[in-house]
């Protein structure tokens, strides 16, 4: 499929044929190449692939065929200019924002975070000189109001890890570009078939595509999705320099499961919702909640900006942490893990995995407490998974 062609297509099949390119065998399935270098037909060549002047594979740590395929089919689903392929999601993340900071620069970021994400931005990034700003993402004013003349990035995800919150992304788009600065999206939570932030005033998004994107456990890694411009002024040449390559395997095996990431996400999507509404008004559930629920706090904006719910839901189970491990301990088919979007259905205890290092207090203004648990609907029957919740509820 051509690039001229490629917006005439809907998602699904834009998944299934964008960024192809065949050797001079015609073969039917993308092909996997497994090569750190290439060879150059003569020094002048090489030269001249080196510097740019003509277009060519020059080291895997750069660019590599299968790589190449699976950052244009995102770019494709995505709406976006260009793309560049990282190691992990947090790979994306880290350079997402390290390329458009320097030393005295600021970053304003919702406090809704992944924890690694926070600890970037608290932690890594101050290291360089770089400081920041945490706020309500829900508080418009309080984006506003965390601006200084030195902003240059606005950061959150939407919708939020673990407690499901939804920000308005246009409206927070213009406040950063009121302020000159730019706004990174992580977009895991919604994938990119039920929001596409670009579309909405954001100027970065990032996955990681461990997740739904490869979404069968298998292998890691991330993606930066912008303008060209954006790409080749920001983010080109640190990845190029620092290497926090896509392995070709990896990249092989997401460029397949993209071709079924609709059916999936659909199925999750489903089990999800099926999960949440056989939760909803269990007197040992002190907390609901589901983007695709009427009583979801942020309705209205999943209403705006998103075509479907999620693939997760989050739930409080009454006891506090005891009540959360009794439930947990007692499941049979869902598996206890910290990754999420998988083929199987997952739980997280947030407060002692991926959120741990916050303390209670912080926790607590995020609204993770104690009985939180994410739910990861997978493929797996709707009625089993209802009755393994529910069974599990019982030893709360």
């Amino acid at each position: 499929m051509s690039a001229s062609t490629q917006k005439t297509y809907r998602p699904e099949t834009r998944l299934v044929h964008g960024g192809t390119l065949r050797s001079q065998f015609g073969e039917t399935s993308e092909a996997l190449f497994l090569t750190q270098g290439y060879i150059y037909g003569s020094a002048e060549e090489c030269e001249q692939r080196f510097s740019g002047k003509v277009p060519g594979y020059v080291y895997s740590r750069y660019s590599n065929p299968t790589m190449d395929m699976f950052e244009k089919r995102m770019a494709a689903l995505e709406g976006a200019e260009a793309a560049r392929s990282t190691a992990t999601g947090m790979a994306a993340v880290t350079t997402a924002l390290m390329g458009l900071v320097k030393a005295g620069d600021h970053v304003v970021a919702a406090k809704a975070l992944f924890g690694s994400c926070r600890w970037v931005i608290e932690e890594w990034l101050p290291r360089f000189g770089v400081s920041s700003t945490l706020v309500d993402g829900k508080d418009l004013g309080a984006w506003k109001k965390a601006v200084t003349k030195n902003t240059t990035a606005f950061f959150m995800e939407t919708p939020t890890n673990p407690t499901l919150e939804v920000y308005d992304i246009a409206a927070v788009a213009d406040i950063a570009h009121a302020a000159g600065a730019k706004l990174v999206i992580d977009n895991v939570f919604a994938t990119p078939l039920y929001q596409s932030p670009l579309k909405l005033g954001a100027d970065v998004v990032v996955y990681s595509a461990t997740k739904h994107i490869d979404g069968q456990g298998r292998v890691l890694g991330g993606i930066i999705l912008a303008s060209e411009k954006i790409i080749m002024d920001h983010y080109h040449q640190p990845l190029r320099q620092t290497g926090p390559s896509l392995a070709p395997f990896n990249a092989w095996v997401m460029l397949k499961s993209l071709e079924t990431l609709p059916l999936r996400v659909q199925k999750q999507t489903e089990n999800a919702a099926a999960v949440a509404n056989a939760l909803a008004g269990r007197d040992k559930i002190a907390r609901l909640i589901y983007p695709g629920r009427a009583d979801h706090p942020q309705a209205d904006i999943v209403k705006k900006q998103m075509k479907a719910g999620s693939t997760l839901c989050s739930f409080e189970v009454t006891g506090g942490k005891q009540g959360a491990f009794r439930f947990l301990n007692a499941l049979q088919l869902i598996g206890i893990t910290n990754n999420l979007g998988d083929a199987k259905s997952l739980v997280t205890h947030p407060t002692t995995t991926t959120h741990q290092r916050l303390t209670p207090e912080q926790r607590a203004e995020l609204g993770i407490g104690d009985g939180l648990i994410r739910f990861s609907a997978g493929l797996e029957h709707p009625d089993d998974l209802i009755e393994d919740v529910l069974t599990a509820l019982e030893a709360v």
